[in-house]
């Protein structure tokens, strides 16, 4: 018994003193290695992508640095997150790295303004909230938790740099003539399904299709003639605001 609470005593002093290297030449290897091994899910800039926003500062699995140690070295069960099989000194350089994205992570637009123009510019049209709004673009609730506010200016400029196949079109003609259009939901060997633009869920025949095309490009119209930098800026600042629960 006073093995085990010695083993568990080191254990747990080893965990709360593990600090990652933190030199100027550390985070710069950490970067390389994030660059190359993590930013292909997170972003060049862990703004988010596929994996989510690594700039906030605040992690899912745990934020102290034992926790990311343990997160990047064995991966998360159950996700797309992998382990990485470096040494511990490599893992901590990338820790380190990973520190100093939380002071770019933040929007300094009016976030209350922000809201206003989300609300004028009809976006809840495509876009819901908390359970509001429509189903034609991605579910924005907590998108300031999953995505970094460059990232979300960038999505603003430019929707079609980064869509997503929940958003690519099909678009057909029926063999009695019907021109049908939607958001790609599953093919099949027989079927194809998809949300119509009036938010119903269709499958169709595939012996009934003619002329079949799928477009991965996005149906948003790009802010970059429409906003002031201003307004862009406020509009980012309450799309980060946005962490799941009422508005």
């Amino acid at each position: 018994m006073t093995r085990v609470l010695v083993a568990l005593g080191t254990a747990l002093l080893l965990a709360q003193t593990i600090r990652p290297q933190s030199a100027p030449a550390d985070v710069a290897a950490g970067a390389k290695t994030f660059r190359s091994h993590c930013a292909v899910c997170h972003g060049p800039k862990g703004e988010g992508g596929q994996g989510p926003n690594l700039t906030t500062g605040v992690f899912r699995h745990g934020g102290t640095d034992a926790d990311l140690l343990r997160t990047i070295s064995n991966g998360i069960p159950g996700t797309a997150m992998p382990g990485i099989f470096y040494t511990e000194d490599r893992v901590r350089q990338i820790v380190a790295y990973l520190r100093t994205l939380s002071a770019n992570g933040n929007s300094t637009g009016d976030s209350t303004r922000g809201r206003e123009i989300y609300r004028a510019r009809g976006c809840a049209q495509c876009h819901r909230i908390d359970g509001e709004g429509g189903r034609l673009g991605p579910d924005l609730s907590r998108v300031g938790r999953s995505r970094a506010a460059p990232y979300l200016k960038q999505a603003l400029l430019s929707p079609g740099d980064n869509v997503s196949p929940d958003f690519w079109v099909v678009s057909f003609t029926t063999k009695t003539g019907d021109k049908q259009s939607g958001f790609l939901r599953n093919e099949d060997t027989y079927t194809v399904q998809f949300l119509d633009f009036n938010e119903n869920l269709r499958s169709v025949s595939k012996a009934d299709i003619l002329d079949y095309q799928v477009a991965k490009e996005s149906r948003m119209p790009p802010y970059r003639e429409v906003l002031s930098d201003k307004e862009l800026n406020d509009l980012v600042a309450w799309l980060s605001s946005l962490k799941g629960g009422a508005q």
